[in-house]
């Protein structure tokens, strides 16, 4: 009997997302606000471009990501954020899976309403698998939103992929 999964999925990355929001002072603050609420805020993000590498398992969780302050993160990211009093920003993600690969694809949108970023997330991926062949499973996606009350807020939706130190001997 052999050690190795059955599942062909089980090597791959485990890319977790998150979500967070934030306000502050500065557009800027009430962005690391978020990355503070998502669990990911002493990294330095490096993004990618929506790709999701085969054997990769996608979930969602709510507990900060591990890693040293200054490591690098490989994410795909979606943040909106507001000065303007009373306006709300959605930011989402939105990925599709090849069950039998667990390739697949990420896109990422930001707007006004819940719906008009669901919509943008639906319309390209559907787009996206379209242009691929097809074999992409149920488009799955996750938002959250921020209102600006009197500061500037920030929402974001985190894919990340993997932490990596910037020396090897700091593993």
């Amino acid at each position: 009997m052999s050690d190795q999964p059955t599942d062909p999925i089980a090597c791959g990355l485990d890319i977790t997302i998150r979500t967070g929001t934030g306000a502050a002072r500065t557009s800027l603050a009430a962005f690391d606000s978020a990355l503070l609420d998502a669990g990911v805020a002493n990294f330095n993000l490096i993004t990618l471009s929506s790709v999701i590498p085969p054997k990769s398992r996608v979930r969602q969780v709510d507990v900060p990501l591990g890693g040293n302050h200054g490591d690098r993160l490989y994410c795909v990211l979606s943040s909106a954020s507001t000065e303007q009093p009373g306006q709300t920003v959605w930011a989402g993600l939105g990925w599709a899976v090849d069950d039998s690969t667990g390739g697949g694809l990420f896109v990422e949108h930001k707007g006004a309403s819940r719906r008009e970023v669901a919509e943008r997330i639906t319309a390209s991926l559907e787009d996206m698998s379209r242009n691929r062949g097809g074999g992409y499973d149920d488009i799955r996606m996750t938002l959250t939103s921020a209102t600006c009350t009197d500061v500037p807020v920030c929402a974001l939706a985190i894919a990340t992929y993997a932490v990596a130190p910037w020396f090897l001997d700091e593993r």
